[in-house]
């Protein structure tokens, strides 16, 4: 039966073999061939060897290059085709193929035949007339595949979603004359734009280098794609401009979450999808032990499956690789690579050798007589294992989660009117809202070039409001050329439309004046993050994986390298969202870096794994539109801060009312707020006069100060604070008092090796008053409080509450096949982790509505009474603050139970101060509520021991630096959520397992790392470690958040709705109108509904009045906030 076509069986030495590192898809097995397998080489006298089809096998035949036909995917298919009784497989040698006339080549029945690099398709084509065998794969369309633009033709025509694309077609003779006009920021392709980030692809498809380009915002420069070497498959370049030599396709950047899902077809009916990580994320192959790259299979959606079958029909070939982008709720298909096989897939090698031989089968059985029919087979049906025992499964975590360490924040106003700005203005579309923000390159270069030609004709004339005016544009001037390069990242303009110029002190003459319309230009430079933030966050990231279930495989024995492994089997659905901040957005791209263990420049993974949330208002505040609520809050607070005399018992109750201790603290410490801002203000004369000092020193005068500042500009942020504190009247402008702590604590963390004289008295000083000042413009009362936050954060509660209730299945995910899952234990687990980085505002606000809305009455709930004191104790929310809220799943209670779903709630003050060792709240440490209930015995084999501790290997951390190497996230033993692991950690892992609660002193720094705070960073910068996380209640129920939820929506949402209609008003006049709406002294905050007690337990709306959808306002009609919901 298995004989061959000479009646000799194939010889062992012939056979293809398996070789080592499985580098690429061309692999050739070395192995010997098992015994009774009918694969034959070609022999030249067999084409003589005619026989009648009756009684005869099927020849199959395998023309391509030999490099291809020996790999190993393709050696374990053929062997698995032999079996078929009546099939026998021919391979035609490579030199038969290189060197004979068709007429010479084998016999076949069936052609399997492909083209790869140096093969003949002319031949095969010829071939394929002269024989007329089935083809299983069509040969004239991959000449068609060979050419991207024939490629998206044939997608289009089939009506297959693609990205938005030009071609640019360039005649090699005259490669200047082409539809291509380039800008800093977009490229215009036979007239259509593409604005960055956008793919560059040569037009032919055997041509690998394909270019990314990023926009200036993200920080500019192009990842270079090619084919994989080694174990690289991309590199970034600073390199900005498009090739100018040879034919491209332009094409829309996707954000597809750092995956690329590979689709493999073998005929219309059957598609085997694979995910791995994009080579375009940071160029780095992911590879296992044994050195092959890292894929695992995925499933696809029902559209997709379609996708597959059109792909497959449309080209014409029965075995076709493609590559889908699953961007947006949608999959686009981005490349069709035609023949190619999945590698290191027992299960895919099995299933592909029966589809291929089913339809050979099919064909041509009837011809051959041969009795057959396609064997039916039960479909193969899904399970899915779910965790085993009591123990919780970790479902969900949302982390909302404060930027790293930044640079002083710094601002200018000045009015303009000359007629050069109001025509900027008016070009970049400014009356349309009476408002202009400009961050671009090109917008900020078109600034600078006016204030150089004003300061030019001013230099002509001298009188002293000229000389003011020459000051500021001077300053301008400076800021907008302080790095010699512009990047939206770190400088903005805003202009803003004034009907009747700016109100100043009255006179006469100033009157008429005011007449005139006038912009006022607001300049915002600093407040970058720093390097010492760029390791804060990728610390955290680090650090924060340990929060996930263990790792098993080639993860164990690494803390919290069970998120990487469920990351990398695309059991992990993560969403990252930030603001539209460069800092908040770095910070997040740093913090990604540091989770996934990602490698090289923050830009490619900021553009691919960072969503900017600013459309609708999700994470972004615009700080100069304040509520009404807060605008009367700071008046009362400058108020009671420019009395010159001691506080009284009055001013305790009217600036403390909810009795903080930090408030109260402070208070106590400054006594008389003017006497102390006298101090401060002669402080800060003292440290300016140092500087001037040094300046003058000429061994000094150069030195470079963190982050590549220098004494001049330090001195110009001081003298700044220094002219503004105090203003003419002689009273202190309170609002500085956040400017001037931010530089103190830049200053005593970043320069402390200046040495100045008094730095830690205005640190301390400037830090009582921030203490009072900051947390106070959120609110003074709990009402205000509340008022004040829900005008900045009903939108991302709501996400939040949808982001809890949809951790059910999710069509949109990349979801691991659970058959073709080697080695994953759990192939149904799913957590869904979404990270939102904002600014201090927000992270305020929510904490405001943690407290102050009701979740718990802090009398009859004890745990939440505890989790208050600690809350009021602490004093500062600082750079990487964070709020964690983990949901929980227990498979063992009924799924309509209160009981399945249980969610916990955590917070970590972020970032250690200068001296805050000594007075730190303590908290009552990370206590998720399994570790709690003591007569549960963990299972030992499921824990990893994390006293253990060892830095990931992946991860070095180049810099000494003073931040825990043991995770300063001290995740406790979470029994239920681990996933068992192998063997060989059973013996780690059991050791030292007993402890299941933090103490507080455990959770603080380790004498090690205190011994090592000496270690500086950037010559003399240091980096403090970051708070552990506090739990703040781990007995709540999904219901009580969500209720918890709606009700805090629900009031927040009439506030907004006045909010968004004075924001309309001012849209649609030319001028800016005020925001403020008149309010009777003393009335109720407007957003408590009539009639409902303040914010208690019981004012909670009970489930059954509020549809799941929430309630209608304006919010919710708000197209920009109907959420996707695979978001």
């Amino acid at each position: 039966m298995s004989q061959s076509r000479d009646g000799r069986r194939p010889d062992g030495g012939d056979g293809p073999k398996r070789g080592g590192a499985d580098f690429s898809d061309d692999e050739v097995d070395k192995r010997p061939m098992e015994a009774d397998v009918k694969i034959d080489m070609f022999r030249e006298e067999d084409v003589e060897d005619e026989e009648s089809p009756s009684g005869r096998l099927i020849v199959v035949g395998i023309c391509c290059m030999m490099k291809k036909s020996k790999s190993k995917p393709m050696t374990h298919i053929l062997e698995r085709l032999c079996k078929f009784d009546y099939i026998e497989v021919v391979v035609f040698p490579e030199d038969v193929i290189l060197d004979q006339p068709v007429d010479k080549w084998p016999l076949c029945d069936c052609l399997i035949s492909f083209h790869s690099k140096g093969f003949p398709l002319d031949k095969a084509v010829e071939y394929a007339q002269l024989r007329n065998p089935l083809l299983i794969n069509d040969l004239n369309m991959q000449y068609f595949i060979q050419d991207r633009r024939e490629v998206y033709r044939i997608l289009q025509e089939e009506g297959i979603e693609l990205p938005r694309y030009g071609v640019l077609d360039r005649n090699p003779d005259n490669p200047e004359e082409c539809n291509l006009v380039e800008a800093e920021d977009h490229v215009e392709v036979n007239g259509e734009v593409f604005p960055k980030p956008f793919v560059e692809k040569p037009v032919c498809a055997e041509d690998h280098n394909v270019y990314i380009y990023y926009p200036t915002s993200a920080g500019g420069g192009s990842q270079r794609l090619f084919r994989k070497i080694g174990s690289r498959s991309s590199v970034y370049s600073p390199e900005t401009s498009v090739r100018k030599t040879g034919s491209y396709i332009y094409e829309e950047f996707m954000p597809t979450d750092g995956t690329d899902v590979k689709v493999y077809t073998v005929g219309p009916d059957y598609a085997h999808a694979e995910a791995r990580k994009s080579p375009a994320l940071d160029g780095k192959v992911e590879r296992d032990s044994e050195g092959k790259e890292i894929r695992y299979p995925v499933m696809l959606t029902a559209m997709e499956k379609l996708v597959a079958r059109k792909v497959c029909l449309a080209f014409k070939q029965t075995v076709c690789g493609f590559d889908l982008l699953r961007a947006n709720g949608h999959s686009f298909v981005c490349d069709v690579n035609g023949f190619s096989f999945v590698k290191n897939s027992m299960k895919y090698y099995d299933d592909c050798a029966k589809v291929l031989g089913n339809m050979v089968m099919r064909e041509l059985a009837p011809q051959f007589h041969i009795p057959w029919s396609i064997p039916m087979e039960a479909e193969d049906i899904p399970i899915v294992p779910t965790t085993s025992g009591t123990m919780m499964e970790l479902r969900c975590v949302i982390a909302i989660i404060r930027h790293g360490d930044r640079t002083p924040k710094q601002k200018m106003k000045m009015e303009v009117r000359h007629p050069l700005f109001f025509e900027l203005f008016d070009k970049c579309g400014g009356y349309k809202s009476g408002k202009l923000k400009l961050k671009k390159p090109k917008q900020l270069q078109e600034v600078l070039d006016i204030a150089r030609l004003l300061l030019l004709e001013l230099g002509q004339h001298n009188d002293c409001e000229i000389e003011e005016k020459k000051s500021k544009l001077e300053q301008l001037k400076t800021v907008l050329e302080m790095y010699g390069h512009f990047s939206g990242i770190n400088r903005k303009v805003q202009l803003t439309y004034l009907r009747h110029g700016q109100p100043k002190a009255s006179s006469e003459e100033e009157d008429s004046k005011r007449e005139v319309p006038s912009l006022l230009l607001v300049l915002k430079w600093g407040g970058e993050l720093t390097p010492a933030g760029r390791v804060q966050a990728e610390e955290l990231g680090r650090a924060f994986r340990c929060m996930y279930p263990g790792g098993q495989g080639d993860y164990a024995g690494y803390p919290g390298c069970g998120l990487l492994r469920l990351h990398s089997t695309y059991r992990h659905d993560l969403k990252i969202y930030a603001s539209d901040e460069g800092r908040v957005q770095m910070t997040a791209a740093a913090f990604a870096k540091g989770l996934l263990a990602l490698e090289g420049e923050l830009t490619p993974i900021l553009v691919q794994m960072v969503k900017s949330a600013n459309m609708n208002g999700l994470l972004d505040s615009d700080s100069d539109s304040l509520t009404d609520c807060q605008q009367k809050v700071k008046a009362r607070l400058h108020e009671i801060m420019q009395k010159d005399q001691d506080f009284s018992q009055e001013d305790y109750q009217k600036l403390a009312p909810t009795g903080s201790p930090s408030l109260v603290n402070s208070m106590k410490i400054i006594q008389n707020p003017v006497k102390t801002c006298d101090k401060v203000y002669t402080l800060i004369q003292s440290l300016t006069s140092q500087i001037r000092k040094r300046l003058e020193d000429p061994k000094s005068s150069d030195l470079q100060l963190y982050h590549s500042e220098t004494l001049e500009l330090k001195l110009q942020r001081w003298s700044k604070l220094e002219r503004d504190f105090r203003m003419k009247s002689g009273r202190y402008d309170i609002s500085k008092v956040p400017d001037i702590y931010d530089c103190i604590k830049y200053d005593t963390q970043h320069n402390s090796s200046l040495d100045l004289d008094d730095t830690l008295e205005l640190f301390r000083l400037s830090r009582a008053l921030a203490d009072i000042v900051i947390p106070q413009e959120y609110g003074i009362t709990k009402a205000e409080k509340l008022d004040i936050a829900q005008a900045y954060c009903v939108p991302l509660m709501k996400k939040i509450q949808l982001d809890l209730q949809r951790t059910h299945e999710d069509e949109a995910v990349n979801k691991l096949h659970p058959l073709y899952s080697r080695g994953v234990m759990s192939p149904g687990r799913h957590v869904r982790t979404r990270l939102y980085f904002t600014s201090e505002s927000h992270v305020h606000s929510l904490l405001s509505v943690f407290r102050y809305g009701g979740l718990f009455d802090d009398e009859k709930d004890q745990q939440w009474k505890q989790a208050m004191d600690y809350l009021s104790a602490v004093t500062e929310l600082n750079y990487m603050t964070q709020i964690v809220i983990m949901l929980y799943e227990d498979n063992n209670k009924d799924p309509s139970s209160e009981e399945r779903f249980h969610v916990e709630l955590h917070f970590s003050p972020g970032v250690k101060g200068c001296d805050d060792e000594e007075n730190v709240p303590l908290g009552f440490g990370f206590r998720p509520a399994s570790s709690e209930n003591k007569d549960k015995k963990p299972n030992q084999g499921s824990l990893e021991d994390l006293s253990q501790d060892q830095t990931d290997q992946a991860l070095q951390v180049y810099e000494p630096i003073n931040i825990q190497k043991r995770s300063p996230i001290i995740r406790n033993r979470k029994t239920g959520s681990m996933e068992v692991l192998s063997e060989t950690s059973l013996s780690q892992s059991s050791k030292g397992c007993t402890s299941h609660r933090l103490h507080p002193s455990s959770s603080r720094q380790s004498p090690e790392v205190k011994a090592a705070s000496g270690l500086g960073f950037e010559g003399c910068s240091m980096v403090p470690s970051i708070y552990p996380l506090e739990t703040l209640h781990n007995l709540l129920s999904l219901k009580q958040v969500d209720e918890f939820l709606n009700a805090v929506c629900e009031s927040g949402s009439e506030a907004h709705a006045k909010t968004m209609k004075a924001l309309s008003g001012l849209f649609d006049s030319q001028s800016r109108t005020s925001l403020d709406s008149p309010q009777a002294p003393g009335s109720e905050p407007s957003l408590r509904p009539p009639g409902r007690p303040l914010w208690h337990k019981e004012a909670s709306v009970p489930s059954s009045a509020v549809s799941s959808a929430g309630p209608s306002s304006p919010i919710v009609e708000n197209p920009a906030l109907s959420f996707n919901l695979s978001e």
